[in-house]
């Protein structure tokens, strides 16, 4: 060994070496055997010690064999359902009745990694897990993506549809059709796949499954004998989940002789071998070693490694065309991974795949570092965070009161929450998130504007940057048409929220004696903060809500403005609609009262619209007890102290300047959880 160091050897080379050497004298004592499903190891191999070679980790897995499984035995399908009706449980039982994990007890959520999906026990990252089946005597390759309920994270279902060609549509026996269900429905009916209902929770005790078939049957027009009744939990039927997979769901129409064409519907960011890619293929093969280039960038890349998910990663020879798996192709930068790019050989270029639409961020907010110390390592976060999260957009963004920053856009109020949550649990960094805004568009009527800014109408994320209505020849608000599900004891409640919410009504449908299905359209900062929760408390949590983008209207929004003793404080600009101004300015001034610390001369806080002043609160001046040394006397003597003493107040107004801290500042622009 010594000889080994005297050569300039690392210590790692000669331990491997001394590793080696040692197999090959086969050292005694008793060597594990391989467990059940796992790949088998080097020792159970027949001569694997013939050449001396260095241990590595690839060593250590036997790669798979995927060449074994024809088109004709692959079936991609999806799991999607309203929130908590039961997708990841069901996920589970598939994963055990196929041998992909052990059956124990702990198997809850196995598919959800993440520490804020196990907190709040909801799906919010799509999962993919390959699942091998013998059925009639044929192994099949079964294909899983087990997606998210959140109307929130829509944008997660419909790129995982576009790997599929089937879908499982899980009902909750107890709860029945819900207005996420609808949604996700639609969106699978869209991409035209085969639709499979299954009924979950079958083992409640309120559970009525005859009720959900009827429903089924009438808002989907799917026949009732199709819907297979389960309990996911119990592992109840599940057996029949498989069969009728592999009986409705079609092979994925692919070419394995045409050159490779491959669509990234996925990624997630290894910080230690750069860019995971999840892909679908379409036609051809990919292996390691192929050089393969992206149609979007035009850049080359050699892969270092494909596989499939087991549900954890499982290396493999090749991938086929119709397969699911990742691929790893040494990608370090965060933006290379395009979700929607289209993969293929080098020399060998294809007609790249439809990809998907963009998302369209829903919600505006601004993010700022708690310390502008912290400025770099939050950069770094968030863009290493959005490669895993595509559907956040990320503009810069400063403020004189809070710094360098950025204004983040989200596809809702959850998205946001969870996207802070994930920050802070795996990048450890702490933000000031100010309230969320919609994005607002204006129709320019100034020459001089419109060739300013190249176009008639500007989208405005920043309400500071709202034009003046005297430039402007309309105002245009983002509209959503939501779907409301809920009992009908509930409908003269809630009917009267939507108006308040200035929604207009366009449809109201039984879905069976007791359920309504009402159709609003919704300005979208109406329902953008507080909606969600003001419709649990009044329908005592019963109904549910979903909504899809409507496009624009006119409105008659107004920027409105805070002073603080004649100054604007630009952090503060708010865009509200003309109705709601007076009610949304008292809010803010009354927060801000609370907030600023009292200086030695008062200070008036107003709202105002334009010119006019819409709401005021006052923050009262410290004053000195000038009559305290006055014992009686008279009247004339105190009035000249009094009046002395406002003169010298009146005076310190003018010079004296109000500084906001920046703990009011947060206070005021924080998302209020108590609005």
């Amino acid at each position: 060994m010594g000889s080994l160091w005297g050569r300039g050897w690392g210590r790692g080379h000669a331990l491997a070496l001394w590793a080696t050497g040692a197999a090959r004298r086969r050292l005694p004592g008793p060597r594990p055997a391989p467990s059940r499903g796992a790949a088998a190891e080097p020792w159970a191999a027949a001569e694997p010690w013939a050449t001396a070679r260095l241990f590595s980790s690839a060593d250590l897995k036997e790669k798979l064999d995927m060449s074994g499984f024809p088109v004709e035995n692959i079936r991609n399908f999806s799991i999607i359902a309203h929130v908590d009706h039961g997708k990841s449980t069901l996920a589970d039982r598939l994963l055990e009745l196929t041998g992909a994990i052990d059956k124990t007890k702990n198997n809850k959520q196995v598919l959800d990694k993440l520490q804020v999906e196990r907190e709040r026990g909801i799906t919010v990252k799509a999962q993919t897990a390959s699942l091998f089946y013998n059925c009639e005597g044929k192994q099949y390759l079964l294909n899983l993506i087990d997606t998210p309920g959140h109307v929130d994270f829509s944008y997660e279902v419909s790129r995982s549809l576009s790997a599929c060609q089937g879908v499982l549509l899980v009902v909750d026996a107890n709860e029945g059709i819900q207005a996420q269900t609808v949604a996700n429905f639609f969106l699978a009916f869209e991409a035209q796949l085969s639709v499979i209902p299954v009924i979950n929770k079958i083992d409640l005790k309120n559970a009525d499954p005859e009720r959900v078939e009827k429903q089924i049957e009438k808002v989907f027009d799917i026949p009732s004998d199709e819907c297979i009744k389960i309990s996911a939990k119990l592992g109840t039927n599940v057996e029949s989940v498989l069969q009728a997979v592999i009986e409705r769901i079609p092979p994925p129409k692919v070419n394995r002789k045409n050159p490779l064409r491959a669509l990234v519907f996925d990624s997630t960011f290894d910080q230690y071998r750069g860019v995971i890619a999840n892909v679908a293929l379409f036609d051809g093969v990919v292996s390691k070693g192929d050089k393969i280039v992206s149609a979007h960038t035009q850049k080359t890349y050699e892969v270092n490694e494909v596989g499939i998910l087991n549900p954890n990663e499982q290396s493999t020879q090749k991938l086929y065309a119709g397969q699911v798996g990742y691929l790893i192709a040494g990608m370090k930068d965060v933006t290379e991974a395009q979700i929607g790019d289209t993969l293929h050989l080098h020399k060998q270029p294809v007609e790249p795949l439809p990809g998907f639409k963009s998302a369209k961020p829903m919600v505006f907010a601004g993010m700022y570092p708690i310390d502008q110390s912290e400025y770099n390592n939050l950069k770094s976060a968030i863009e290493k965070l959005t490669l895993n999260d595509s559907s956040v957009t990320v503009h810069r963004d400063s403020s004189l009161a809070l710094g360098a920053g950025w204004r983040l856009g989200f596809l809702g109020l959850l998205h946001m929450e969870v996207f802070n949550q994930r920050l802070e649990q795996e990048y450890n960094t702490s933000v000031i998130l100010t309230t969320p805004t919609v994005p607002y568009k204006a129709v320019l009527s100034s020459a001089k504007l419109i060739k300013e800014y190249r176009e008639k109408e500007i989208t405005i994320i920043n309400p500071a940057q709202f034009p003046d209505k005297s430039k402007v020849a309309e105002y245009l608000e983002p509209v959503v048409l939501g779907t409301i599900i809920t009992p009908d004891e509930y409908t003269g409640k809630i009917m009267m929220l939507c108006q308040a919410r200035r929604a207009v009504q366009k449809n109201m449908m039984f879905i069976d004696e007791n359920r309504v299905m009402l159709k609003y359209l919704f300005p979208l900062n109406e329902i953008v903060v507080d909606f969600y929760d003001s419709l649990k408390s009044l329908s005592s949590g019963y109904a549910s809500f979903d909504y899809e983008d409507a496009g624009y209207q006119t409105a008659e929004l107004v920027k409105m403005d805070i002073l603080l003793n004649g100054n604007i404080v630009e952090e503060l600009v708010t865009v509200v609609h003309k109705d709601k101004a007076h009610l949304v300015g008292k809010t803010i001034c009354e927060r801000l009262k609370d907030s600023l610390p009292r200086q030695l001369f008062e200070i008036a806080i107003q709202a105002a619209v334009g010119s006019k002043i819409i709401a005021r609160e006052t923050v009262k001046a410290y004053r000195k007890n000038v009559l305290a040394k006055c014992y009686g006397g008279d009247i004339t003597r105190k009035m000249k102290l009094l009046k002395r003493q406002a003169e010298g107040k009146k005076r310190m107004r003018k010079i004296g300047n109000i500084e906001v801290p920046k703990e009011a500042f947060i206070k005021v622009l924080k998302t209020q959880s108590d609005k």
